[in-house]
Parts: structure tokens; sequence; C-alpha cells
């Protein structure tokens, strides 16, 4: 009898595996070109915000060395409470002048529906731009290129299929 429970409990979980569904994921190739500017490589953090600007997700990281996180700071707080996962998101940083493509991953369900998505950067004995591009997640946006406030001149994005 206990054996006739058993696999009925598997069959139920497998069935109920079965009919729950991830949200759907798009990718979207995004070009971070850099002003010029004298100095060391910048780090790049891409995030996801919610409506109240809060982070959801660190979606990627342009910098692997995580000794000089810290020097993204509002990001760094989060990550630290979080220790979030950052594994194979990780690249090199770029230096001024130089353009970096990564292709991030976000949840069709983020798209107009009030989150954000925002580039920190910083660079070593410079100063370091909370917002250097910030902007919400529209159907619109994701196909378009925004200006950047600090070391970023322009973010593009665009839609893969």
């Amino acid at each position: 009898m206990k054996f006739k429970v058993v696999i009925i409990a598997i069959v139920g979980l497998f069935t109920m595996a079965a009919f729950t569904t991830a949200p759907k994921t798009s990718q979207y190739k995004c070009m971070i070109q850099l002003k010029n500017y004298e100095g060391e490589g910048a780090y790049v953090v891409v995030s996801l915000l919610d409506a109240e600007g809060k982070y959801v997700e660190t979606l990627n990281v342009l910098g692997d060395d995580p000794e000089w996180y810290h020097d993204l700071t509002k990001w760094y707080n989060f990550f630290e409470n979080k220790k979030p996962s950052i594994d194979a998101i990780t690249g090199a940083t770029i230096s001024g002048g130089e353009r970096a493509i990564k292709v991030i991953k976000i949840d069709d369900d983020k798209i107009d529906s009030g989150y954000k998505i925002r580039f920190e950067t910083a660079v070593e004995d410079q100063k370091y731009v909370e917002d250097d591009v910030t902007f919400e997640l529209t159907s619109a946006s994701v196909n378009s290129k925004v200006d950047g406030t600090g070391y970023i001149r322009y973010i593009r994005m665009l839609p893969q299929k």
C-alpha cells in the first residue's frame, strides 16, 4: 500500500512539473560604447531593477576582478547582501573609446511592466557613476539607443531572434 502511495505521489509531482512553465526569456544584443577617457578599463554592471528602483537581478558584469567590485557602490551593496551567483556572466573591462557587445537575457514579463535596466560604471582612481545609463524596459527601448551620462557614450539594444 505504501508503495502505491509513493508511486502516485511521484507521478503527481512529475505531472505538476510538466504544467509549470518557466517565464519566457528573450535575448538582447547589447553594445556598450565608451567615451574616450584616460585611465584604466571601466567596470560596468548591468542590473534589472523593479518599478521602485530596487535590484532584482544582475544581468551582466564587465570586469573579472572581484577586488574592484566595491567601487560599484550601489550594486556592491546588493551583491554583498544577496550573494547572487554571477558565474559565466563576467568579462574583461573595456577601456576608453572601446566597445563591448554582450548578450543579455531578460524575462519577457519584465518588458512593459515598469522594470528598468541600469548600467553602473567605475574606473580605478576616478569617479563612480551610479546611473550612467538607466531606462525603463519597454518594447521600444529594447530596440533603441540610449546615451550615457558618465563613461558610457551610448548603449544600443537589439532583440535577438
